[in-house]
């Protein structure tokens, strides 16, 4: 198989031509309404918003920073905008049952009338009643009817009292009451006198006194009677009196709401309420409890006068109070209380009718507000409750306000992990959420996508109200959305990081004097990004340069090769050259990987191994078994390791160490390998050439070092200028290889050779003399065996 040639410095990078950019700045652009690219994820939130069966919520997924919600919410307000506006809603007081609130829906902005109409209302109440009630007209009819009272109570008593006069008995009156005595000319008989009466006499008068006293008692007895009937009396007046007052006003909003009979039935009952508590406003100079008229009230819980087309609410924190509302309670002299005007609505009242915006992550993250989601979307209704009667936590009275209705389509924002996790372990979740509007994580870069690009670019430099770019500005700002796509052929969706290197950008063109944003300022905002970054990345190359960390980056060793690893730490990544040793003696067949031995190495990492032993055994054992006992390991790596990136350089190393062919130090390798020997691709290329590169350099003079990687990763390349400049002077090579006998010709100078119709390598070459060594681990291996099988023979003849 023939060698490759190196990487020219054009094969590395794609460099962006700015005769394709075809303004000077990004002001003679046009917006950009429609993101570029991300037709799948606009196709999926036309037909979600727009398909009313139910169940068919969205979940929009796709990666940090891709721009979903500022998508998601441009597109939604511009379709909600076509859409009617949805209705008010209100809660009033329940006359009959307290503390059941009842919900009142009205046509949008009446809501707000209506509640002025209510206050307008009591606020009447306060003081068109209690005039009524000082009116000359009550004050007459009143005393009338306290008149008559009295008049009939004294009738009653002045009728005995003439009866007594006739039968000579004085009727007197004492503190204790009424009492009857005998009277002989006007004047009451002496007690003594009335000793010297016959005894008929006696009994005549006795008798009289005993019947007036029946009589009296009779009369006493009708005067509660009487009083209550007075009482009724001056109940009806005041109702009446409280009819005639209210007879303006409540006509007035009966016939202003005569549309609306839940409206009306409400009307009625507060009439009812106020006539029947119409002695509560006769305090003239307190006025009505405040407790009476704030029965009256409105509580507006969703009030949709300025909302323009179906409301598109965006909830931030997604708790179980803020999505469906809760009733709030005040502290009186050491007590709580609340009431219906108390209750407040949720971001799912006030998205009723419209679209509901929400983080997955962060409801998942709240307790029972994953299922209080659910459970309005399954039942239609939003029931106000709060968390600790859920629990059952206390058993105290509280409102209950009655459920309101909802048509509401909830949007939710997340990754795709989350998505897929949802869906496998929530049986409820793909009944609710059916629409799948999965975000593009990179758009394709060719011609025609230059211009939409550059109008996103444009878009976005607008939005942040920055100074405009230059041509070479967006072709560098689109080399570098290539180089964060890790994609010749792509250019990254994520536009918060285009957005945060524009806006830093824009910082250095204002700290530069500069009317426009230039590359220079595209490439300082870059660079300044990776330099914030760095402080883990120096430290690491400063061991390396110091020696701490072994690596060598010129001359030939046994069973080493230099490896190449990416770290991640935070949004950042580097890489940097890790040494791998093995050694080979004779054994059963055993490559033991000491990263997974000592639980650093991951599944991935073992698979990789396993693999790289298979491929031993195929390739150079033929028919018979490996003979083999080998060991691998990263050297002075203390954390995990995981990837099967390495797996080419380990084939290498394991190889040098069966051969005892040395390998090139000035060469790192990466790539993946599967059991036939090919190679295939991994990521992180550019990061760990340069990660290389940066050793190599901080080491010495650049010589000839380089980098094999997969060819399959050729496209992937989108080095740094540095690095593109030692390419095109010849000092720094990467060669990309697709199989492993490419990258052992490139390490060790020497033929690897394929093997002939009968499995035998050429004479000199590279795999004849891995399969000769490890044809003498065979021999070593066998001999081993049968000097052991004749001990145990002469052994057992000894035991008899």
């Amino acid at each position: 198989m023939p060698l490759p040639a190196p990487l020219t410095e054009e094969q590395v990078y794609h460099g962006c031509p700015t005769e394709k950019l075809d303004f000077i700045t990004t002001d003679d652009l046009e917006d950009l309404e429609r993101p570029c690219g991300q037709d799948r994820v606009l196709r999926a939130l036309e037909f979600g918003a727009s398909m009313q069966a139910g169940g068919f919520n969205l979940f929009v997924l796709g990666p940090s920073g891709a721009g979903k919600h500022e998508l998601v919410e441009r597109f939604l307000s511009q379709h909600a905008a076509r859409q009617p506006v949805p209705p008010d809603w209100c809660h009033v007081f329940n006359f009959q049952f307290s503390d059941r609130p009842e919900a009142i829906r009205l046509p949008a902005g009446e809501g707000r009338q209506f509640k002025k109409g209510m206050s307008d209302l009591a606020e009447e109440l306060r003081t068109a009643i209690p005039a009524a009630f000082e009116s000359e007209e009550y004050q007459a009819r009143l005393q009338e009817l306290q008149e008559e009272m009295a008049k009939r109570q004294h009738q009653g008593l002045f009728e005995i009292q003439e009866e007594a006069n006739r039968n000579n008995i004085a009727m007197i009156t004492t503190p204790a009451g009424f009492t009857f005595a005998p009277m002989r000319k006007g004047e009451v008989i002496d007690p003594e006198e009335y000793k010297t009466f016959s005894d008929e006499e006696k009994q005549l008068i006795e008798s009289k006194v005993e019947e007036l006293q029946k009589k009296l008692q009779q009369t006493i007895q009708q005067i509660p009677r009487m009083r209550k009937e007075v009482r009724e009396r001056v109940h009806a007046l005041n109702e009446e009196m409280v009819q005639l007052t209210l007879g303006g006003p409540i006509g007035e909003l009966r016939e202003k709401w005569l549309h609306l009979p839940d409206v009306v039935a409400y009307l009625d009952a507060v009439r009812e309420d106020v006539v029947e508590h119409a002695e509560a406003f006769q305090d003239s100079d307190n006025g009505p409890p405040a407790g009476l008229l704030a029965r009256y009230k409105v509580n507006l819980l969703v009030d949709n006068a300025d909302t323009v087309g179906a409301p598109v609410i965006y909830e931030d924190l997604p708790n179980h109070q803020h999505l469906t509302g809760q009733i709030e309670h005040r502290a009186h002299q050491g007590n709580l209380y609340t009431d219906f005007t108390l209750i407040r609505g949720g971001s799912m009242h006030r998205a009723n009718g419209g679209y509901l915006i929400i983080d997955a992550r962060r409801v998942l993250t709240q307790p029972m507000a994953w299922e209080s989601i659910k459970r309005i979307l399954f039942s239609g209704e939003i029931r106000i409750e709060s968390l600790e009667r859920i629990y059952g936590l206390v058993s105290t009275v509280s409102q209950q306000p009655e459920p309101i209705p909802v048509s509401v389509k909830v949007v939710l924002l997340g990754d795709r992990m989350l998505y897929y996790l949802l869906s496998h372990y929530d049986p409820d979740f793909l009944d609710l959420f059916k629409v799948e509007a999965d975000f593009e994580d990179d758009l394709a870069r060719d011609d025609d996508s230059y211009e939409l690009y550059s109008r996103m670019i444009a878009t976005m430099a607008r939005a942040l109200e920055m100074r405009a770019l230059e041509r070479d500005a967006v072709a560098r700002l689109i080399e570098h959305a290539s180089r964060l796509a890790a994609d010749q052929r792509k250019l990254t969706a994520h536009d918060r990081v285009l957005r945060d290197i524009l806006s830093e950008a824009d910082h250095w063109a204002g700290q530069s004097g500069a009317d426009t944003v230039e590359a220079c300022h595209i490439q300082q905002a870059i660079d300044e990004r990776e330099y914030r970054a760095s402080r883990v990345r120096e430290r690491s190359r400063e061991q390396i340069s110091r020696g701490i960390v072994m690596i060598a980056t010129e001359g030939e060793e046994v069973a080493q090769v230099n490896g190449l690893s990416v770290l991640r730490l935070g949004a950042s990544m580097f890489g940097q050259p890790t040494r791998i040793t093995a050694t080979a003696r004779p054994g059963k067949g055993q490559v033991v990987d000491i990263e997974r031995e000592a639980k650093l190495g991951g599944p991935i990492h073992s698979k990789a191994v396993m693999i790289l032993s298979r491929f031993l055994a195929s390739r150079y054992a033929g028919e018979g078994d490996l003979s083999l006992s080998a060991s691998l390991a990263f050297e002075q790596s203390y954390g995990g390791v995981e990837g099967d990136s390495a797996s080419v350089a380990e084939t290498c190393v394991l190889l040098s160490a069966i051969s005892r062919v040395p390998l090139k130090q000035s060469f790192a390798v990466t790539g993946s390998m599967n059991q036939q020997g090919e190679i295939q691709a991994v990521g992180g290329v550019n990061e760990k050439i340069e990660g290389f590169f940066d050793v190599c350099r901080e080491a010495g003079e650049i010589r000839g070092q380089g980098v094999l990687l997969p060819a399959s990763n050729v496209e992937h390349l989108m080095l740094k200028a540095d690095v593109r400049q030692a390419i095109a002077e010849g000092r720094f090579r990467i060669y990309p290889v697709s199989d492993i006998n490419q990258a052992i010709e490139l390490l060790t100078g020497m033929e690897a050779g394929d093997p002939d119709s009968s499995g035998q390598f050429p004479e000199n070459s590279f795999n004849r003399r891995v399969a000769d060594r490890l044809a003498k681990f065979a021999e070593v291996s066998k001999k081993r065996d049968d000097d052991g099988d004749v001990n145990s023979k002469n052994g057992g003849r000894n035991s008899d």
